[in-house]
């Protein structure tokens, strides 16, 4: 896979899983604070308070990157280390330490690449209502005009959310991610807003720093049928559910438009549409970021497999060989969706694949080497499926590992492991797995 010299290999990481420093220099609690620390939401009741301690090691895990050859680095801003309460004055020091960041980065040749919102909203905001409350819509917007005239002399390109679709059904409908509801109509409202947020965001960004790149990161949610099921089987589920997962969040930033039949399930989300919401949703993008890890694959079942009350008679399919979360390996999957991207929506921007990557728990050699053979499989698979999207005419402007580090991963506490470095979570020190000089081949190969 050779690439034109502006193409971005990087790897990611969010604020809250690495980071740590939960209370200090003036840092708030977030969502996730408030969520962890809650009896039975985590496994083995773990927390993000230290996480892998990026905090106090920034020096460190850049020289890391340097050292992985990646030309770009996505990571996280965390809202309440910028402005504690999610509104008012900035917090200096939590600036502070995000300029020493893309300072480090730029000294090393590593383009930075934020995302202004990884799920860690500012408790005092969820207070007051949280992302069903709109006015969260306005203090992001806000937020997102003082990051960029902060760091927006060094940084060019932005992502405003990362996966609104998680934040939303995961976390107000499931109940497994922060805050922890479980309300479906509540839930929609919250996407919209979520979407109107990001529009917003943009446009208050572009106003302080015009020549900026501004995108969102949004989940591919593909699913198709199990091997050996007709697609008839499960062919009414999977166009609902791609209405819900795709249409809403893909068609309302490309399009302005959501499906008129989502409309119709969700009479609380007509009812949330203001004059002007959805041309705000479709403010212009300079690129769009998809993170893709595996295909979801469907068989008929009586019982309700997906916990949406309109999609009924499915249920996921265990897979063979799957990854330690239970994914299956699908990239050709990755090749589908970037082309249905590019056939779908004629106007769309470069796609960026932001986040791919598999959690595996491989043990340490006698020798000290950490041999992940089923990451750097699913890795060169899969930046083969970008290869291939390319091939077909997708505009691709870079791919991102998940993860750099091993971290905290959300409701699965510390257990599952995405990094291209090992740490352990009881010294914080970091060994780099065989992947990782893999993909710094993998890179240096590329051009």
């Amino acid at each position: 896979m050779t690439m034109d010299p502006g193409f971005l290999w990087g790897a990611a990481t969010a604020a809250y899983q690495v980071e740590g420093a939960v209370s200090e220099d003036g840092r708030a609690p977030s969502i996730w604070d408030t969520f962890s620390h809650t009896p039975g939401k985590i496994e083995r009741g773990e927390t993000g308070d230290v996480a892998c301690d990026h905090y106090h090691r920034l020096e460190e895990d850049v020289d890391l990157l340097a050292d992985l050859g990646v030309n770009a680095y996505r990571f996280s801003i965390s809202w309440p280390r910028v402005i504690p309460d999610g509104t008012g004055a900035p917090n200096i020091k939590g600036l502070g330490f995000y300029t020493e960041l893309v300072d480090r980065l730029v000294d090393k040749g590593i383009a930075p690449v934020p995302t202004l919102y990884h799920w860690d909203l500012p408790q005092a905001l969820e207070a007051q209502g949280g992302w069903r409350n709109r006015e969260t819509a306005v203090a992001f917007a806000r937020y997102a005009a003082l990051c960029a005239e902060s760091l927006g002399d060094k940084v060019m390109q932005w992502a405003t959310l990362n996966e609104p679709w998680c934040s939303a059904f995961v976390g107000h409908w499931h109940g497994r991610h922060a805050p922890g509801r479980r309300n479906i109509e509540e839930a929609f409202v919250v996407a919209h807003h979520l979407l109107v947020a990001h529009g917003w965001a943009v446009e208050s960004m572009r106003a302080v720093r015009p020549h900026g790149r501004y995108g969102i990161v949004l989940n591919s949610l593909p699913y198709r049928p199990a091997p050996g099921v007709d697609f008839k089987a499960v062919g009414a589920a999977i166009e609902t559910l791609d209405e819900i997962g795709t249409g809403m969040f893909y068609g309302g930033v490309m399009s302005g438009e959501y499906p008129k039949s989502l409309l119709g399930l969700s009479p609380e989300l007509a009812a949330a549409i203001q004059p002007n919401d959805m041309t705000s949703i479709a403010f212009p993008l300079d690129w769009l970021g998809v993170n893709y890890y595996s295909d979801t694959l469907l068989v008929p079942s009586d019982e309700q497999g997906f916990v949406y009350p309109f999609v009924t008679g499915v249920s996921a399919s265990l897979p063979e060989n799957p990854t330690e979360m239970g994914w299956a390996l699908t990239p050709h999957g990755l090749t589908d969706f970037l082309v249905m991207l590019h056939d779908r929506f004629p106007s769309l921007p470069p796609l960026y694949v932001t986040e791919n990557g598999a959690a595996y728990d491989d043990p340490a050699t006698s020798d000290g080497r950490i041999c992940d053979d089923r990451r750097i499989d699913y890795l060169s698979t899969h930046i083969d499926a970008v290869a291939a999207a390319s091939a077909a005419g997708v505009d691709l402007g870079g791919y991102f590992v998940w993860s750099l580090l091993d971290n905290f991963e959300w409701s699965y506490g510390y257990r599952m492991r995405f990094g291209l470095i090992h740490v352990d979570f009881e010294t914080l020190k970091r060994t780099k797995r065989e992947s990782f000089f893999w993909y710094r081949d993998r890179i240096a190969a590329s051009g």
